[in-house]
């Protein structure tokens, strides 16, 4: 697996060789929460299309479900630690303010006597896994590479205040395995970014797991951020891929699209966008005639307000989403949102779920979101096999063995953490009997803060 260095090129096939999930054992019915908050029924589970909600007690944090991902990956594909040059964590869940989530993972590296792995910690609401991802591809692209492998881990617990942004918390963690001669290849320099400064969703207070939040508002800087990086996305790639520059690629040249996922309504809301996009460029085209009168908007501010236009572009592409994005949707609609985790959980399930057949030589966009803020719309190719993924991943299988609790479980496992945010001296009180086998879970927390784990 792990390729030799040149000094002539870029490594070959630069891409992903395994992905690792993992996500909590207990779950909430998001039916039976719309009962218990009193809310309309279908309001979580057709308005936001949710169907469970991972949750978490006390025994787990943002080290011990990272440390149960990345011993997952290397047992599942038998990778010696030698073998990782380099390491780097996307979380939005700290929990110490100088001590990053890496090097508590080093201590899986200590049998291997490997303490030679570049890399820390990286933060920006959901987007610090993708940029740890690009950190990793850069490594392994430059001449600070050693010919060894580079892992990433993409990790949250999600959860928020009593309100209406609860029901869109989940949890999860995603490690990402990646190296030269891969079966999922990034294509080269048509990633596009759009960054600006917004307040939609940020965490001020220090003591507490919950963000400050404008939901509305941080649904239209999510639809904004998809005009702004998949229209750049397209003139990258047509200009390096090509012959023609002037012909954009379109939708259609997309054989799947995998979205970050606050919830799976917003994404189904920003594919149509896509659309969108595409018909602005080509109004004229017979192709567009369904929804050729909403070219007049031409990404006025207007279009990011109108349900017409939102409506119409979802109802205009619901065939191809149910084909192309809907198998990107199995974590999300099950587990919830994971921040960092939630895009890479996405790619995950699609990979988990797609046959060789449906998947080989096909492009894969990807678009990753992160709230104050930061998104970038960019691709891989599967160029081999991705059966190895769906025996390792199996992700179907092992949601169906989680164990469901109630509402008024989940709100007291809430209350639990949020109790317990700053405490020392402290022996956590969840149960772990139903946990999966090889869980980390958190065992105490020292008159020192210092956090050890145990393994189920």
């Amino acid at each position: 697996m792990v390729g030799s260095i040149s000094n002539s090129s870029y490594p070959a096939n630069v891409g992903i060789h395994a992905l690792e999930y993992y996500f909590p054992s207990k779950f909430v019915d998001q039916a039976e929460l719309e009962q218990f908050d009193g809310v309309s029924a279908g309001k979580y589970t057709i308005g936001l299309g949710q169907t469970q909600m991972a949750v978490c007690d006390d025994r787990e944090d943002i080290n011990s479900i990272s440390l149960t991902v990345v011993q997952n990956l290397v047992e599942k594909h038998n990778i010696s630690f030698k073998d990782i040059g380099y390491l780097e964590v996307g979380t939005e869940s700290i929990i110490d303010k100088s001590k990053s989530v890496k090097t508590v993972l080093m201590s899986l590296f200590e049998e291997s006597g490997n303490h030679d792995v570049e890399g820390i910690d990286t933060k920006n609401a959901c987007y610090g896994g993708t940029a740890s991802v690009f950190n990793a591809v850069n490594w392994v692209e430059s001449s600070s590479w050693d010919g060894r492998l580079a892992l990433v881990v993409a990790a949250d617990i999600a959860s928020y205040a009593e309100g209406p942004a609860r029901p869109t918390g989940g949890a999860g963690a995603v490690a990402i395995l990646i190296g030269p001669n891969a079966p999922l290849v990034f294509d080269h320099g048509v990633r596009s970014t759009h960054m600006n400064h917004l307040w939609d969703f940020y965490k001020p207070e220090l003591a507490s797991e919950y963000p400050t939040v404008d939901g509305h508002f941080s649904n239209t800087c999510y639809i904004r951020s998809v005009d702004a990086c998949y229209s750049l996305y397209t003139k990258k790639f047509s200009k390096r891929y090509n012959a023609n520059p002037e012909e954009l690629i379109k939708m259609e040249n997309l054989d799947h699209c995998v979205f970050h996922a606050p919830n799976c309504k917003l994404v189904q809301k920003a594919y149509g966008r896509m659309a969108y996009n595409d018909m602005l460029q080509d109004p004229e085209n017979e192709r567009y005639a369904a929804i050729k009168e909403y070219a007049s908007f031409a990404h006025s501010e207007e279009s990011y307000y109108d349900k017409n236009l939102e409506r119409a572009m979802m109802q205009f592409t619901k065939g191809e989403y149910a084909k192309k994005v809907i198998p990107s949707l199995y974590a999300a609609t099950n587990v919830g949102n994971m921040y960092t985790a939630s895009v890479w959980a996405g790619l995950s399930s699609l990979v988990s779920s797609a046959s060789d057949e449906e998947l080989l030589n096909k492009r894969v966009g990807i678009y990753s979101y992160g709230s104050g803020s930061a998104a970038t719309f960019f691709s891989l190719k599967v160029v081999a096999s991705t059966e190895k993924f769906r025996e390792t991943l199996d992700i179907k299988a092992r949601l169906a063995k989680r164990t469901k609790v109630t509402p008024e479980a989940f709100v007291g496992y809430l209350a639990l953490r949020e109790e317990t945010a700053l405490v020392k001296d402290y022996n956590p009180i969840g149960d772990v009997s139903d946990m999966a086998k090889g869980t980390y879970y958190l065992q105490r927390i020292d008159e020192k803060f210092r956090r050890t784990y145990l393994r189920a």
